[in-house]
């Protein structure tokens, strides 16, 4: 029956207006139903295995199961994995060892990776009609704690420290240090790259991450420094004149070991000169102390009952490590003597010591003397009698430590030392300076009498008979020192004076103890000397005579009675008998 709207009869739809619909449906349907059967089908003929014609790089795993692809992955894992790895850091190639790297394929998963890379629809039906699984990627592991340290040992070969332009001197020469840049691999990028990457994948080198620094100091700022300074630094020598005083010439050499040219704030070469060091130059020194009156400390005496004034001290002139390297650096771009000629600032010293202040800074008696008597000889009384005078007049403060190589300085010529016989090595030998060894060994007693302390002192390698066993010293430039810390709480003065045979050491202060006593154990462990003949080039005879250890107590007494005690304690090697053909 049908239903009027408004009183109106619809139109009847015409035959056979759904039967398209219907006709798409069904073939839909059956559509679906053969895809399923066919998938149905490629798994039943399929079943677990690696399809047909599967490879990883090259390797054939098609048509095995899962558990034999893998059993094949890893009998070939060297063939999957190479030996090294080829590698690019920058522009530079390389290789990386694989098994020191920790890469290794991870068969059980790449096995995986193959059975899943067919099991899609349309792969399954494709089983059926072709014979192909296709190449699969290998699954790779890197162990990171190998991977670290072996890329940390390629780092060590590759990373270089970025390197500024710069302005070199030695020997009274300037030399341009030209600029390179730095480089450094990135471990943890490297790293990365490696879990990322298959080895073998292709022919081309694995790209590793590096960082570069360029230098802040350029090329062109380097030949700018040596141009306007550095060369004409080292063209000659340097004359400063001291004002009412002479004249100060400082040769390349000298200058050249304590000048540098480094970069100021806006990168550029600015020349800086150590004054302290160049000071230090003996050439340098002895060339300041002719130009200018050195600051006279007082001369005290000691009369047997009081110490007395022997003559006042001065006021003197010095020229400071700043003054000396402002003078230098101002003539040092200079050409020409004229040019390189210049004045040089000094300043008022007045003395440390004066008669009036001596009683003030507890210089009242004499704590200690000690003499030493030698064979007289040319050049033990010319270097014993240098030496007692440059140590005469020291000034110790409280607190203070005196040195006797600062004090004497170096045993040269320049310094008003000879040739003589030292001991060196065990042995005797010729060297400037031979016969100081006394006047160490006169300084050590009086400091030993006198109860102060030792910072630095040893003695010789053998016994010679006319020290006192285990209470001498010895001295070396630049390795062995003879020190002594004034811990009397008073200034001490040394007072030094030689003959042709024999050198005397006095301090005068104010003793702290009153009495220091020495005993003296007896040697033990002697061993008895050898015998064998000297260098036929430098020989120098030699008596025999016994090592042996030997123990001396110092002991500090006051009020009579003990109040401290001290071992020194000393090793003496035996001296064998050297003869000279």
């Amino acid at each position: 029956m049908l239903h009027t709207v408004d009183g109106e009869t619809p139109d009847r739809p015409p035959a056979g207006r759904y039967r398209p619909r219907l006709v798409a449906g069904v073939a839909a349907g059956a559509a679906a139903a053969v895809f399923g059967l066919l998938c149905l089908v490629g798994l039943l003929a399929g079943g677990d295995d690696i399809p047909s014609g599967t490879r990883v790089l090259g390797l054939d795993i098609g048509g095995l199961s899962r558990a034999e692809a893998q059993a094949k992955l890893e009998r070939n894992s060297d063939r999957l994995v190479p030996e090294t790895l080829r590698i690019r850091m920058g522009d530079q190639p390389g290789e990386l060892g694989t098994a020191a790297a920790g890469i290794t394929v991870d068969a059980d998963e790449t096995a995986a990776a193959a059975a899943q890379s067919g099991s899609g629809p349309l792969t399954v039906i494709g089983r059926l009609f072709s014979g192909g699984g296709g190449d699969v990627e290998p699954v790779i592991r890197v162990d990171g704690e190998k991977g670290r340290a072996a890329l940390t040992a390629l780092a060590e070969s590759y990373d270089r420290k970025v390197r500024e332009g710069s302005v070199s001197f030695h020997g009274g020469e300037a030399a341009a240090v030209q600029p390179r840049g730095g480089r450094q691999l990135d471990v943890d990028g490297a790293l990365a790259e490696l879990e990322n990457s298959a080895p073998g994948r292709g022919s081309d080198p694995l790209p590793l991450p590096v960082r570069r620094v360029e230098p802040r100091v350029g090329a062109e700022e380097v030949d700018r420094a040596m141009a306007g300074f550095a060369a004409p630094a080292m063209s000659g020598p340097v004359t400063l004149t001291v004002p009412d005083g002479g004249e100060i010439a400082i040769e390349p050499a000298a200058v050249a070991g304590h000048l540098t040219m480094e970069p100021d704030a806006s990168e550029k070469l600015t020349p800086r000169l150590d004054g302290r060091g160049l000071l230090g130059e003996s050439e340098v020194a002895a060339a300041v102390r002719e130009a200018t009156d050195e600051a006279e400390n007082a001369r005290l005496d000691w009369d047997g009952a009081k110490v007395t004034v022997a003559s006042e001290g001065s006021a003197g002139r010095e020229i400071t490590p700043r003054a000396l390297s402002r003078a230098v650096l101002e003539l040092l771009p200079e050409e020409g003597a004229d040019a390189r000629t210049g004045r040089v600032a000094t300043r008022v010293v007045q003395p440390e010591l004066t008669g009036e202040n001596a009683g003030r800074l507890g210089i009242r008696e004499q704590m200690s003397t000690f003499t030493v008597e030698f064979p007289p000889a040319p050049y033990r009384t010319q270097n014993v009698g240098q030496a007692a005078k440059l140590i005469d007049g020291s000034v110790v403060m409280p607190g203070g430590t005196w040195s006797f190589n600062d004090t004497v300085g170096e045993r040269t010529e320049a310094n008003g030392f000879v040739e003589g016989i030292m001991i060196l090595d065990g042995k005797y030998t010729r060297a400037t300076g031979g016969g100081v060894s006394a006047v160490a060994t006169t300084v050590f007693n009086a400091a030993f009498f006198a109860g102060v302390g030792f910072e630095e002192y040893g003695a010789h390698s053998f016994y010679i008979e006319r020290y006192p066993e285990g209470r001498e010293a010895t001295v070396a430039w630049g390795s062995l020192d003879l020190k002594f810390r004034n811990d009397s709480g008073n200034a001490i003065y040394v007072r030094a004076g030689a003959t042709e045979d024999s050198v005397t050491i006095s301090f005068l202060g104010t003793r702290k103890y009153d009495e220091i006593e020495s005993v003296k154990g007896p040697r033990t462990n002697v061993q008895e000397p050898g015998s064998r003949k000297g260098d036929a080039a430098a020989c120098e005879p030699q008596t025999p005579l016994e090592g042996f250890d030997v123990a001396v107590e110092r002991i500090f007494k006051s009020g009579g009675r003990e109040v401290d005690r001290e071992t020194f304690t000393t090793t003496y090697t035996p001296r064998d008998s050297v003869t000279c053909d």
